[in-house]
C-alpha cells in the first residue's frame, strides 16, 4: 500500500474520532500516534489532511451541502461524511494531487470502510462537486 493511501486511511480514522467525540484536532492526532505506527511520509501527509480539513471545515461542509441534494450533513453516515470532507479538502487545497486520484481514493475508502452504497454515494457527491469546481475554474 502506498504512503498516500495509508495516510488517507489514518486521516479518515482521526477525522471520524474527532467527529464522534468532539476531540481537539491536535489531541486526536497525538492520541493516534501514541498508539499506532506509520512511515514518516504517511505521518506527514495524514497530518496535513487532518489539520487542513479541520481548519477549513466550514467551507468544506458548505461545498458538500451545495452538491448533496436531499442529503444534509447530519443525515450522512459519519464515515461517508468524513471521506467527503477529506476529499473536498484535497480537491480545493491540494492542487498538486491529480483530482482523479483524489476521487478514486475517496471512492475506494467508501467501499472499504463504509456501507455497501458508500462508494457510489461518495462518487455522486464528489463528481458533482468536481464538475462545479472545474466550471468555476473555467469561468
Amino acid at each position: 500500500m502506498g504512503h498516500r493511501r495509508k495516510a488517507r486511511e489514518i486521516a479518515l480514522q482521526v477525522l471520524y474520532q474527532i467527529d464522534i467525540s468532539d476531540t481537539d484536532t491536535k489531541e486526536a492526532i497525538e492520541l493516534y500516534w501514541n498508539n499506532f505506527e506509520a512511515s514518516e511520509s504517511a505521518r506527514e501527509f495524514s497530518t496535513q489532511l487532518i489539520m487542513g480539513t479541520m481548519e477549513n471545515i466550514e467551507e468544506i461542509d458548505t461545498s458538500i451541502r451545495n452538491c448533496s441534494e436531499h442529503w444534509s450533513l447530519e443525515r450522512m453516515a459519519k464515515v461517508d461524511k468524513n471521506i467527503l470532507r477529506m476529499a473536498v479538502y484535497e480537491l480545493i487545497y491540494c492542487r498538486e494531487i491529480p483530482p482523479k486520484a483524489t476521487l478514486n481514493e475517496a471512492i475506494d475508502l467508501g467501499k472499504d470502510y463504509g456501507s455497501e452504497n458508500s462508494g457510489s454515494f461518495v462518487n455522486g457527491i464528489l463528481d458533482a462537486l468536481y464538475s462545479k469546481l472545474r466550471k468555476d475554474h473555467e469561468d
